[in-house]
């Protein structure tokens, strides 16, 4: 019987203070630009977990809460990095013993033959027990239209799994929304298994302009001004374009500019160059793309 009064007092602030999601939450902040609605429900499923420790030290115990997740947006708009701040938060509140994240796709988990995708599926979970599971483009592993496909066999693995051992175990599944809703309607058991759903929306432009310059920055190098302006530009030319995959795309379209760069500092190798020229990408380095050469043969 529960003989501790309802008026017995509990630090919220100490159990946060030990935590040391605070410092989790500062990184997710740094290292992601804007998703406003998606660090707005981590922080509420940090509050959950924090406030479940709490009522632990009361005795109310309670069912330890469902974990699962699903990830949903187009590539490129953070759901493996968050998938891995997650597992920081699991981690540090006690939800998983080790907070190592495990990142695979359908072909890390069926097989091409009888008797070859159950140890496949084995082996990853496995691996990722104390963890995270991190299932990218999830609604690969139901192919109805194939009857002889083995993706049917992993899920039901990983149901069994989610269920009987969901205290050392957080599945994420993620892919495009549309696919991801099907792919729900299809499997219903692992629908009644996903506790939290979270849409990771597209940057605007002025969001990718924000991560081009973090991304630089990190590499040690920065725009002229120039630069800067005609990579604005060059974003809002790129969004328009076929297999535009957010931040992903920003960082491809970097790494080219400075291929460039270093093709027009080698082509003046005669002259000296500064610390400056090294850092800066021009604004020549950015018109060269297709992104502006295919608009203007147009």
């Amino acid at each position: 019987m529960n003989d501790i009064p309802d008026s017995t007092p509990v630090d919220l602030n100490k159990v946060y203070e030990e935590s040391n999601i605070q410092e989790v939450l500062d990184q997710l902040d740094r290292e992601l630009i804007g998703l406003k609605p998606v660090k707005s429900r981590i922080r509420e499923i940090a509050a959950l977990l924090l406030v479940d420790k709490l009522r632990e030290q009361v005795q109310l115990r309670a069912q330890s809460p469902s974990l699962h997740m699903c990830f949903t947006g187009n590539p490129g708009t953070g759901k493996t990095t968050v998938a891995m701040r997650m597992a920081e938060i699991l981690h540090r509140l006690g939800y998983v013993r080790e907070g190592h994240v495990v990142a695979v796709t359908r072909d890390d988990l069926v097989g091409q033959y009888i008797g070859h995708t159950a140890p496949k599926t084995r082996e990853v979970l496995k691996k990722a027990m104390g963890g995270v599971l991190f299932i990218d483009e999830a609604y690969y592993l139901y192919k109805p239209e194939n009857e002889r496909d083995y993706g049917a066999e992993a899920i039901e693995i990983l149901l069994q799994v989610m269920e009987n051992q969901r205290e050392d175990l957080v599945v994420i599944l993620a892919g495009y929304k549309d696919r991801m809703d099907r792919f729900f309607l299809s499997n219903p058991g692992m629908s009644s298994r996903i506790a939290h759903h979270i849409d990771f929306p597209d940057y605007t432009p002025d969001e990718l302009l924000e991560i081009a310059k973090l991304m630089m920055a990190g590499l040690n190098y920065r725009f002229s001004p120039e630069g800067e302006k005609t990579f604005a530009e060059y974003i809002v030319k790129r969004m328009e374009m076929p297999n535009f995959a957010n931040a992903r795309s920003i960082r491809n379209a970097l790494d080219r500019a400075r291929l460039r760069q270093a093709n027009r500092l080698f082509a003046s190798h005669d002259k000296a160059l500064t610390r400056q020229d090294l850092l800066t990408i021009e604004a020549d380095d950015i018109l060269a793309s297709r992104v502006f050469t295919q608009s203007s043969n147009q």
